[in-house]
């Protein structure tokens, strides 16, 4: 558990499934309640991106078990999903009247479920645990005393106050549901922590199970953490910044690519010197489209457009690119006139698709490059030019096309699409070759990025005691 939002507690879970693997130990993770835009595929339908990263970690095919409730807020109201599957969108008021203790009889079945298939789960806990304004909380201590669970805070260090934040957690919540703590993100001599680490010990009991230095971590993080901080580079990446943005993970791998830099715009002007621009995903496709065409964006992209620059859209930002959206269900404004840099038009339906896919690259310059990724979407679209032959879904053989490839752009359902190295390599060096530059090789890795981090982790954390009941 966190003493905070943004402690790191992910991160440390995601290294410990990792260390614990190495160990020889057959780990699991498990998140009850996650509250993110960020959400990816597992067997059994949609979860948080986090826990498909941790599973990963764990070397395991991420299970929706790991993470049986995801809300994905949608401006005041949550859209909710229960063990991978869509299960209505509420405001804030109806959800809280939904049959939590049905919810948490299922979340209570998940876990026992892993636990049987596994000699250790790692459960993450959501924000802080001392949010006593939070009655019934399912995902902090009502869950922790259910399953006996031994319990860990995370101090973000860097942000100051941390051992007040522990000293205060347990002083809110009682002396016997944590074992210790783990300091993250510090920068200095840890010699200057030890008279309050043992206070710590003396007063409560606690244990001090390792102190993690800042470090650039790598990974997507959650929605609501991201800094939206760009980066310099020779090719220049935008991404229009929406004000309902989803899967945010898509993009993080530019920050891994030496020369090429990344620009969140916020405005029109934001979109001056890209090479290359890209539309995201979206929480709420038609609104977002109408915030564009209101804000002088849809002006700008089309513009950039003409004059050679490549426009890419992912998901809803390919839905947006099209001539029409039909929306009878999420914003129920009906039809709706898109940019028209695709041919595509797209419907919306009440049915959900989320699917791991994978299949070849058929148009474009990266036209037979492999690729794979996953969907999550309600719209249905059409094209006459298909970016993508999908061969394999959800495990099994399947012969259908998404997205499509029009003069200087196309767009996709397909998230987590430039992890497809050939695909993105081809992209950034027709860019590289335009500009007489040198050409840039994609080498990054999500895996080597997990192994890096928990490797590091490692060093900092005292993993027998951890482990000793």
């Amino acid at each position: 558990m966190g003493t905070s939002s943004g402690a790191g507690k992910t991160t440390v879970v995601m290294a410990l499934c990792r260390i614990l693997r190495e160990m020889g130990y057959s780990v699991a993770p498990f998140k009850a309640q996650n509250m993110s835009l960020n959400s990816g595929v597992g067997m059994g339908g949609e979860m948080a991106y986090a826990q498909v990263l941790q599973a990963r970690a764990c070397g395991k095919v991420p299970d929706v078990r790991m993470n049986p409730v995801l809300l994905k807020p949608e401006m005041d109201r949550t859209h909710v999903v229960i063990n991978g599957r869509y299960a209505g969108t509420y405001d804030g008021k109806d959800y809280m009247l939904m049959d939590k203790e049905s919810i948490f009889k299922m979340v209570l079945e998940d876990f026992r479920y892993l636990l049987s298939n596994n000699d250790i789960i790692i459960v993450e806990g959501a924000g802080s645990p001392a949010e006593i304004n939070l009655k019934n909380d399912i995902a902090n201590i009502r869950l922790a005393r259910e399953i006996g669970s031994k319990n860990i805070l995370v101090a973000d260090i860097d942000r100051g106050g941390a051992f007040a934040s522990i000293a205060g957690t347990v002083e809110l919540l009682g002396r016997d549901i944590f074992s210790g703590y783990i300091f993250n993100k510090f920068r200095g001599n840890e010699e200057l922590l030890e008279e309050g680490i043992r206070f710590l010990h003396e007063r409560y009991g606690l244990n001090h199970y390792g102190t993690i230095p800042y470090m650039d971590i790598g990974l997507p993080q959650e929605d609501s953490l991201w800094s939206w901080q760009g980066k310099g580079g020779k090719i220049l990446v935008s991404i229009v910044r929406l004000p309902h943005i989803s899967n945010s993970t898509d993009f993080h791998i530019f920050y891994r690519i030496r020369g090429v830099g990344i620009n969140f715009a916020n405005s029109p002007e934001d979109l001056e010197r890209s090479d290359i621009v890209i539309i995201p995903g979206s929480k709420l496709t038609v609104n977002d489209l109408l915030y564009l065409r209101r804000e002088g964006f849809e002006d700008k992209i089309n513009n950039l457009w003409r004059d050679g620059v490549p426009i890419i859209g992912i998901c809803g930002g390919y839905q947006m690119l099209g001539r029409y959206i039909i929306d009878n269900f999420e914003s129920r404004l009906g039809k709706v006139v898109g940019m028209n840099i695709l041919d595509s038009k797209t419907e919306f339906t009440d049915e959900k698709i989320v699917s791991l896919v994978e299949g070849r690259f058929i148009n474009g310059p990266f036209k037979g490059e492999g690729a794979s990724g996953y969907e999550i979407h309600f719209g249905r679209s059409r094209s006459d030019h298909p970016l993508i032959a999908i061969t394999r879904e959800n495990g099994k053989d399947v012969l259908r096309y998404d997205g499509e490839y029009g003069k200087n752009a196309f767009g996709t359902y397909m998230h987590d699409i430039f992890l497809n190295k050939g695909f993105t390599e081809k992209i950034i060096n027709s860019i590289a070759d335009s500009k007489g530059l040198e050409r840039i090789r994609v080498d990054y890795s999500l895996e080597s990025d997990i192994e890096n981090i928990a490797r590091e982790i490692g060093k900092h954390l005292k993993v027998d005691l951890i482990l000793d009941p």
